[in-house]
């Protein structure tokens, strides 16, 4: 089946993030986002533990670890860039400063809730994070992830069997097959990787698709 690879889904991603946003972009997959911005953009990138402004992956072997996001991952500081206490940054994330969150997901329903901090196993780690205050705060958010799991489920469900980290909060989402919105009006697909055709993706989707593309 034709996929889209993670470097082509992050600049599918970026290619959407208007000229002054301010963005989140969650632990994972929504980190390559940064790489990828135009660079006739001025995007302003927020991460949880308190920085903002930030740019691009540093070079490898200039690292600076004492500058690092959500993730742990080295970053580069942008002119105008700062730092500073995580309950600033929280204070931003839940004050509605944010216009979007690109966040990872375990399972994303069909009306928008949002599954991406624990599977509900026994043995999982359990890891919320600031996940919870971006699904609410930011005025879009966004979800990254591959369309299947390991084992070949959808991802994209009617209803979320995971513990939810937010209701209704998830406007569009990425996967390595298609983009998605979830609207009121069902779940319209508006790209689809080169070579698939709606019905192949609808196969493999366990929600009615609308193909809007």
């Amino acid at each position: 089946m034709k996929k889209w690879s993670r470097e082509q889904m992050a600049v599918r991603v970026a290619q959407d993030i208007a000229d002054g946003d301010v963005v989140n972009l969650g632990i994972g997959l929504p980190t390559m986002v940064a790489n990828h911005l135009p660079s006739d953009r001025e995007v302003i990138l927020h991460s949880e533990n308190g920085v903002i402004g930030m740019g691009p992956a540093p070079a490898e072997g200039e690292e600076d670890y004492d500058l690092i996001n959500a993730g742990k991952q080295p970053v580069t500081l942008l002119a105008g860039g700062c730092f500073f206490h995580h309950a600033d940054s929280f204070a931003m994330m839940r004050g509605g400063h944010l216009d979007v969150c690109v966040l990872g997901a375990f399972q994303v329903s069909a009306s928008g809730d949002l599954a991406n901090w624990h599977t509900g196993a026994p043995d999982a780690i359990p890891a919320v994070g600031g996940a919870m205050d971006l699904a609410i705060g930011a005025k879009k958010t966004y979800v990254m992830m591959e369309h299947l799991t390991k084992s070949g489920a959808s991802k994209l469900v009617s209803e979320c069997t995971y513990p939810l980290t937010g209701i209704g909060c998830v406007s569009r989402i990425y996967t390595d097959l298609a983009v998605i919105d979830l609207t009121p009006d069902g779940a319209k697909v508006i790209d689809i990787v080169a070579g698939l055709s709606f019905d192949e993706l609808q196969k493999v989707t366990a929600v009615t698709l609308v193909n809007a593309c």
